[in-house]
């Protein structure tokens, strides 16, 4: 085995999925138009928010959030894999890999605190309505907010500090479309045990117990709904419950297949990642977009003023 190279000149090349031509060519097709559609989708979101008056609550300005941070998590990796499959060249230096690494932690850990907090919004909606104003005040959304991106701060820092303080061997070839944990540590020349318990740790402190509270919070809701004698009021309020509960399945499902293997490199596991880095983002305004009437509503009449102007 080579000695480890210490002065972090190293150029890993990313593996990908396939060396002939035409599939990459198809590849770059299919993920392009993937990618057009996440930013599409998601930035309409964004505008119909942004644009429509009686869509200023909370629950829009999480939802908002979310579309961005859909936006920003598919762009740490889709536009290398597209560079990658249009000109065959897979290298990535040692910087960019850190850079990689420690956006798509944070974006994607951010996503999965949001999450948490848009099912405690529900919650507070559907159990206590009458509170819901004072507890889900602007500064207490902020915070939320706020709270939601430190701690995706601290757990991209820990994952990139831990990942990176280890010398790497040749060939330095990465079994992946991207810079993530697990296929580092397969090229590391060095004692991985720590990373692997950080990792295993993470998804069981942070990962399983936001899912448990997202749990947890739709029981309660479930609960309420239950006891509701309108049945308009509990069409609209599993309606908006499944919608985020899509949401939530897509985004931890994969992640937490993935993430308590850290060692496996297994060509299905990069099939799961690529769900949940590309498929994931353009489904979320699909789903939000199909089973919000509010949502829908303020579409059509933005389009159509839009049309008008």
């Amino acid at each position: 085995m080579k000695e480890p190279n210490l002065t972090a000149e190293i150029q890993f090349t990313l593996l990908g999925f396939s060396e002939v031509l035409e599939l990459r060519i198809l590849f770059f097709v299919v993920f392009l138009v993937i990618y057009m559609l996440t930013l599409l989708g998601n930035f309409f979101i964004v505008l119909t928010v942004l644009s429509s008056p009686p869509l200023h609550s909370p629950m829009y300005y999480f939802l908002c959030e979310l579309s961005l941070l859909d936006m920003l998590y598919s762009s740490t990796t889709v536009p290398k894999m597209l560079t990658d499959f249009l000109t065959g060249s897979k290298a990535i230096s040692y910087k960019s890999c850190i850079a990689q690494l420690y956006a798509f932690h944070f974006f994607g850990g951010t996503e999965c605190f949001l999450l948490t907090v848009m099912a405690y919004d529900r919650y507070v909606a559907i159990c206590d309505p009458l509170h819901y104003a004072r507890i889900m005040s602007k500064v207490a959304c902020a915070k939320l907010v706020a709270g939601t991106c430190l701690v995706g701060v601290l757990h991209s820092t820990l994952q990139t500090t831990l990942t990176f303080r280890l010398p790497y061997c040749g060939p330095y070839q990465l079994d992946h479309y991207f810079c993530d944990v697990p296929p580092l540590l397969n090229v590391a020349c060095a004692d991985t045990a720590l990373n692997e318990t950080v990792v295993m740790v993470n998804i069981g402190l942070v990962a399983l117990s936001s899912f448990a509270l997202i749990l947890g919070s739709y029981l309660r809701i479930f609960t309420t709904v239950l006891k509701m004698r309108s049945e308009d009021g509990k069409k609209k309020a599993f309606s908006t419950c499944a919608s985020h509960l899509t949401v939530v399945v897509l985004l931890y499902g994969p992640c937490i297949l993935i993430y308590m293997q850290p060692a496996t490199c297994h060509p299905v596991l990069k099939c799961v990642s690529v769900f949940y880095t590309s498929i994931t983002p353009v489904l979320n305004p699909v789903i939000y977009a199909l089973r919000n009437e509010d949502i829908k509503k303020a579409m059509r009449k933005l389009i159509f003023n839009k049309v008008l102007s």
